[in-house]
């Protein structure tokens, strides 16, 4: 009976959402836009028209297609008449579903935690802010990502859900049922970092942060190049690999990952540069080998309570002994459990590329302590 009642409850969001959910499309209502400027982001575009943005995010599995086209306006005022075709948002948003906490400092950091209204896999929202506006009722826990509580979904009633679209997922099931526009946050499968971060433009027109989050993009974006302009005057280009395997597969950023670019932007030599992919690639052990053990420094990111040693390293897997980072002690370690990597660094990569840069240069960026990385211990 309650799994009838909720398919019911579905059914009557879409019929009485569906309406404003989707417009019509017209000629007329596609002109006269200011478009506007992306210097990173290849794979979202933005124009302003005197009623409404358009906000298309490029499919960056099948470059040729959009992913996911938005219909912005401005939720004071009543809706235009003639919109193009796309998911409607009504702005700015404030109550949102947000999945990542990629994301979630984000907006913390945009002056708008208070818009945060549901997260989905708790454990990974390290922002002390986050836990307690949860521990108090304001912040609805809505289950783990991979299958989150459509009942509390649907009772919280987020006018948005910011989530992450990957390649070949099968859509969202019952949540792209509910009529609730589905933000697909497809930051992370930029060609680097700085692309990524841009995007940060987007979500602040999406809380109405616009200035804000134009203003935060211009600081990073101008710490990033002066970082890189120093990192490119070195002559020494140290090799690099980085991340471990997990069960029988090694994930390797590509070459055109934000990843590999931020090496090749910190003045290294990426072992895995050739590899064209923008995101990850999986890869046995033997091909990783063959090609990076060889190389100078070796990046790590693990989650425990301890930190990790070489010792451990080895006990977790014997041939990792055999790279020549790790017999030169060479490997640096970022532990994300108590270190906020994730949360920091896909906005704020200026942060990172000066770990990274310390690390291989020690001469330079004079006075620097690296956020993320240190040395891994001996035992």
């Amino acid at each position: 009976m309650k799994q009838i009642l909720l398919s019911a409850y579905i059914v009557i969001m879409v019929l009485l959402l569906s309406a404003c959910v989707r417009g019509g499309k017209t000629s007329s209502a596609l002109s006269n836009g200011d478009t506007l400027v992306f210097r990173h982001a290849i794979n979202l575009s933005i124009v302003e028209y005197p009623e409404y943005t358009v906000a298309k995010l490029r499919n960056p599995w099948d470059t040729l297609s959009v992913l996911h086209t938005y219909i912005l306006t401005d939720k004071r005022k009543p809706l235009p008449d003639h919109l193009p075709e796309g998911t409607v948002i009504g702005v700015p948003l404030e109550k949102l579903l947000v999945y990542s906490a990629v994301h979630g400092s984000l907006l913390s950091e945009l002056g708008a935690v208070g818009r945060i209204r549901g997260i989905c896999s708790r454990e990974y929202f390290k922002q002390t802010e986050v836990q307690e506006l949860c521990e108090k009722g304001v912040i609805t826990d809505c289950g783990n990502s991979m299958s989150p509580d459509i009942e509390r979904i649907i009772e919280l009633q987020p006018d948005g859900i910011m989530l992450s679209p990957y390649e070949s997922s099968g859509g969202y099931g019952q949540l792209g049922k509910l009529g609730i526009p589905l933000i697909e946050c497809a930051d992370y499968m930029e060609t680097s970092p700085l692309g990524r971060a841009e995007w940060m433009k987007f979500y602040g027109i999406l809380i109405g942060k616009k200035a804000l989050a134009d203003s935060l993009f211009s600081a990073v974006e101008k710490e990033y190049r002066n970082v890189t302009r120093q990192a490119q005057k070195s002559s020494v280009r140290p090799t690099v690999i980085s991340d471990l395997k997990y069960g029988s597969t090694w994930y390797i950023s590509g070459g055109n990952s934000t990843t590999g670019r931020l090496f090749k932007d910190a003045g290294a030599a990426y072992v895995f540069a050739d590899l064209k992919n923008s995101g990850s690639v999986p890869l046995p052990f033997e091909t990783v080998f063959d090609k990076g053990q060889h190389a100078d420094y070796w990046f790590i990111k693990y989650n425990q309570k301890t930190e990790k040693t070489y010792q451990e390293l080895e006990r977790e897997f014997a041939p990792y002994a055999r790279f020549h980072a790790f017999k030169n002690h060479r490997i640096y370690g970022c532990n994300s459990n108590y270190i906020p990597f994730y949360e920091e660094s896909p906005f704020h990569p200026e942060l990172l590329l000066k770990d990274v840069v310390k690390i291989l240069h020690p001469d330079l960026l004079e006075g620097y302590t690296p956020r993320y990385f240190s040395k891994l211990a001996l035992d």
